[in-house]
């Protein structure tokens, strides 16, 4: 609503200023000059002062509603207030998730300026993953909060099939590392599924493709935090290792396993305890035979994508423009592209573009064998959690996996129990 009258109040402003030129000015012979019209706007440092301490202050929100009151209620208008500001009044921009690629490029590029704002939509969740785990993904971030609120069933996937779809993020994270790094393309932002819908507008494809992300968010829970996202695989590794930890209650679990009906996310273990079928020794002989395994698949990832570096690198501007240049060296009787008529035009020469040529791909051999080393951890990584097995006798969060949505809390009889004892204390 606020956006709609933002925009209504523009419009008005504009028509009121082009109702004042209407009719043709007087033409006075006595060398008047017409001050320039100036029209104020709002200032955008300011815009992205307000978008920092919000976001600071409903991952702060969201911090008390999990750690301390354990409570669903205000991580529901936590996801209203991002829906509403950072989604449809913000456009989806400043982008945490989009912010990956610009520190990267920061990292390897001295000449690009990285805005401070973007650095602290990077930084800032992270921090907070790392004192209250992924606050962030509750309700903060509006790609995250419109699945939420959109979410009425939650149809359980099999392990089989989330193992897979969870090594997706990371991929997704490694290319998108890839492309920045090379400056070849942001690709996340390139293939925003949300972005058209924040913007209420953009390439009929993404559009679709983000509708359908939110159909699935309807009956399974967010299917692109889980599967898609590249910066919640990167708060799903720091959550790991936070300071606070959500539990599901402060009291002893009963076994009920209601929480884990109620998670979106399948991010409840279950009680492992005597359902081990191997032994001890057979087990940890696996895991070592992964991990010897581990290095070979390092090894095999960075040779395969160094191998088809040079096809990676047709991303980049300057190899495609490369291309078409020395096809229309070797055959100049074709009608030049417009990209060729640019280049000579401005007096381009083949031999700058060839060493602009080859140093891009000394650059994608040097990136990609890194990327490649990265694929190949994550595959191993994978298996070695899928064979890892503790014996748990009570349900527990699993850390990396909890986006702290708060449904479990509300299930949970321990938790309610605890409500109606605090209730019954309280003098009325």
């Amino acid at each position: 609503m606020k956006r709609i009258l933002y925009i209504g109040l523009l419009l008005i402003l504009s028509g009121a200023a082009n109702a004042q030129n209407r009719f043709p000015r007087p033409d006075f012979e006595s060398g008047y000059q017409y001050p320039d019209i100036t029209y104020a706007v709002p200032n955008e440092a300011v815009w992205t002062s307000v978008d920092i301490l919000l976001l600071v202050l409903l991952m702060g929100i969201v911090a008390w509603a999990v750690l301390r009151k354990r409570t669903r209620k205000p991580i529901l208008w936590v996801s209203v207030i991002s829906v509403a500001w950072f989604g449809f009044f913000r456009s989806g921009c400043v982008c945490s998730i989009g912010a990956i690629q610009n520190v990267a490029l920061a990292g390897v590029d001295s000449t690009y300026i990285l805005p401070l704002s973007v650095l602290l939509f990077f930084i800032l969740p992270i921090g907070f993953a790392l004192l209250f785990g992924r606050v962030f993904c509750a309700g903060v971030c509006p790609f995250g909060a419109l699945q939420e609120l959109v979410n009425l069933k939650n149809y359980r996937l099999s392990k089989s099939l989330t193992t897979v779809l969870g090594m997706i993020p990371w991929i997704y994270l490694i290319f998108a590392l890839l492309y920045a790094v090379t400056r070849s393309s942001f690709i996340i932002c390139r293939f925003d599924p949300f972005i058209g819908i924040f913007r209420l507008g953009g390439d009929l494809g993404l559009l679709l493709f983000g509708a359908l992300l939110l159909v699935a968010a309807v009956f399974t829970g967010r299917p692109f935090c889980r599967f898609l996202c590249p910066y919640g695989a990167l708060l799903s590794l720091f959550s790991r290792v936070s300071v606070r930890k959500i539990s599901i209650t402060p009291q002893s679990c009963i076994n009920c396993d209601l929480c884990r009906n109620a998670c979106p996310v399948d991010a409840i273990r279950p009680p492992y305890e005597n359902k081990v079928k191997e032994s001890r020794p057979q087990g940890v002989r696996r895991i070592v035979g992964y991990l010897i395994i581990l290095p070979l698949l390092v090894l095999a990832g960075a040779f395969l994508m160094r191998s088809v570096s040079s096809d990676l690198s047709r991303a980049h501007k300057e190899v495609r423009l490369y291309d078409l240049v020395m096809q229309h060296e070797a055959n100049p009787q074709g009608a030049p592209s417009l990209e060729l008529e640019a280049f000579y035009g401005q007096g381009g020469t083949v031999e700058a573009l060839t060493a602009a040529y080859e140093e891009i791909q000394g650059d994608f051999k040097r990136y990609a064998t890194g990327a490649g080393a990265l694929l190949g951890l994550v595959i191993g990584f994978t298996l070695i959690g899928l064979s890892v097995k503790r014996t748990r006798k009570h349900y527990e969060i699993d850390r990396a996996a909890c986006v702290a949505c708060g449904r479990c809390f509300n299930y949970c009889p321990q938790n309610m129990q605890n409500r109606e004892e605090t209730t019954a204390r309280t003098p009325q």
